[in-house]
């Protein structure tokens, strides 16, 4: 029998003074039986830094063709596609021809550094992608704040970013690897 994937839901509430954005979000996400708690609340940072009316979570993991998240225009064209963790190069190549923009979101530590080490050279010559990666730290402080029900604040100002519930969170900064042209 086929494991099911495990539904969350979040309260998020966005600060983002950068972008000048301010927004209540009630998301349900879905965790798929092969993903970790870190890696789910990985993807919720990804849906706060790049909030928008339109964002939406793909279908998952088992997915090929869909990103963790993407922002579509009213005629179905992708304007945003953003991946977490260390997506194949091919993948990216391919999510940067068909995007306006495409964002990947790595964490973990030690494997991003592998990852980037790998891939850096290929994924340089996109114009439209940008690449951050997440402290280790931070992102094993994020998978602790999850829970099945969740009530989120984040906060974005000059590059830090805050990001917790009611008992507490975790201050910190992206590492850029590379920002988009």
């Amino acid at each position: 029998m086929a494991l099911r994937s495990t539904i969350h839901k979040a309260a998020l509430s966005i600060a983002d003074m950068d972008r000048g954005h301010y927004s209540d979000h009630d998301l349900t996400i879905a965790l798929h039986p092969s993903e970790t708690e870190e890696r789910m609340m990985v993807r919720l940072l990804a849906f706060a830094l790049h909030a928008d009316e339109g964002l939406a979570f793909g279908r998952g993991l088992s997915t090929d063709d869909d990103p963790d998240l993407w922002l579509r225009d009213d005629t179905g064209a992708i304007v945003h596609w953003i991946d977490v963790g260390w997506p194949d190069e091919r993948r990216i190549r391919r999510a940067c021809g068909r995007a306006d923009r495409v964002s990947v979101l790595a964490y973990g530590g030690n494997k991003t550094d592998v990852w980037w080490a790998q891939n850096a050279s290929a994924l340089a010559r996109n114009a439209n992608l940008d690449v951050a990666a997440v402290p280790r730290e931070a992102s094993a402080a994020l998978g602790a704040l999850a829970k099945r029900s969740m009530r989120l604040s984040v906060s974005i100002q000059d590059g830090r970013i805050w990001f917790g519930d009611e008992s507490g969170g975790v201050d910190f900064e992206l590492q850029r690897l590379k920002p988009a042209a």
